[in-house]
């Protein structure tokens, strides 16, 4: 081991990217505006009784305090198909995240982008501080997966497909 993590956050930033990791949209109708969040940190099977997704999100975030205030926040697994709708999801200017997306509503406004191929309706179950994050861990109250559809995968910065094993 040659880096110094202290010394250079950047470095261990890049060589986090060789990690793949599976990619989410994390949405809801809040006060009349679809929000949605982009996140690569997501992980399943935290917990099955009660059943837990995990996901962190920087404090700095924007989005994340406009999401959590929705009673049910919708999750979807991005798909191989959504690269570019990933990226207009992901993007700065909020009042375009939306354009041309397909998409759906939940009883609670939750929201999901379709064509995934997997939705999680999920309430907050807790938040944890976690340095320069919040870990926030989802409770499943419902799903839907379709095997049609494969997932987005990040990896070394960029997205894309992810073939079977």
């Amino acid at each position: 081991m040659t880096a110094q993590i202290a010394d250079n956050g950047v470095l261990l930033q890049e060589a986090l990217t060789h990690f793949p990791a599976g990619v989410v949209a994390l949405s809801a109708t809040v006060k009349g505006e679809r929000q949605v969040l982009i996140a690569s940190s997501f992980s399943v099977g935290i917990s099955y009784e009660p059943p837990l997704v995990l996901f962190s999100v920087q404090k700095s975030s924007s989005t994340w305090p406009s999401i959590k205030d929705a009673p049910l926040i919708g999750v979807s697994v991005m798909g191989e198909d959504h690269n570019p709708v990933c990226r207009q999801l992901a993007s700065r200017d909020k009042s375009k995240r939306f354009n041309g997306v397909e998409t759906f509503s939940g009883e609670q406004n939750d929201l999901y982008i379709s064509g995934s191929p997997l939705w999680l309706t999920c309430s907050i179950y807790q938040e944890v501080d976690a340095g320069d994050h919040i870990l926030i861990l989802l409770k499943i109250e419902d799903f839907q997966a379709h095997s049609l559809h494969m997932p987005l995968v990040l990896h070394r910065s960029a997205l894309g497909r992810w073939d079977r094993i």
